[in-house]
């Protein structure tokens, strides 16, 4: 949970800006925490939204405030991202992923990868560990679009950074 909340409502708008249209799409929220950004996807007309949460008082926390918010097309998965996603069965057009300070488990994000989703959209609070993955999803094919950094914390060295990944197009076979 985000400690300054006028900085999470700007940090989430940023999200939303990255997504765009998520109309009818389907939206997975990795390390979702309480949801809310999975929420604000739900909201803005997401066909559906799945999350996936460590902390199981979380998860539920993300269901009964989607509930309260009358948002019947997401659901929120207690879970250990690494084991979870070997259960999800659907086709993500947008992947957001909010991982801890240590980023993305190396095996969690070959099963990320593994979906193929168009976009992913990364919000990181360590900029070590954000490299490091950012590495392995442009090896893998992902492009980085965007960068965006908000100062949650003013006055230390703390920042998180936003950055939306666009899977690369298939070269075109030119002896066609």
């Amino acid at each position: 949970f985000q400690t300054n909340s006028a900085g999470a409502e700007k940090l989430y708008g940023i999200v939303k800006d990255f997504a765009g249209n998520v109309q009818e799409k389907t939206v997975f929220d990795l390390y979702c925490g309480t949801g809310t950004i999975g929420q604000i996807m739900a909201k803005a007309g997401s066909k559906k939204v799945i999350g996936i949460e460590l902390v199981a008082e979380a998860a539920e926390a993300a269901n009964e405030n989607a509930k309260r918010n009358g948002l019947e097309n997401c659901n929120f998965i207690a879970g250990d991202v690494l084991q979870k996603v070997d259960e999800l069965e659907d086709a993500p057009d947008l992947i957001i992923v909010d991982p801890p300070r240590d980023g993305i488990h190396p095996k969690a994000i070959g099963k990320i990868i593994g979906f193929g989703a168009p976009e992913i959209i990364y919000v990181s609070c360590l900029p070590t560990s954000l490299a490091r993955d950012l590495q392995v999803f442009q090896e893998t094919g992902y492009e980085v679009k965007r960068v965006r950094l908000m100062d949650m914390f003013p006055h230390t060295v703390h920042v998180e950074a936003i950055v939306l990944l666009q899977k690369a197009e298939e070269p075109q076979d030119m002896d066609k």
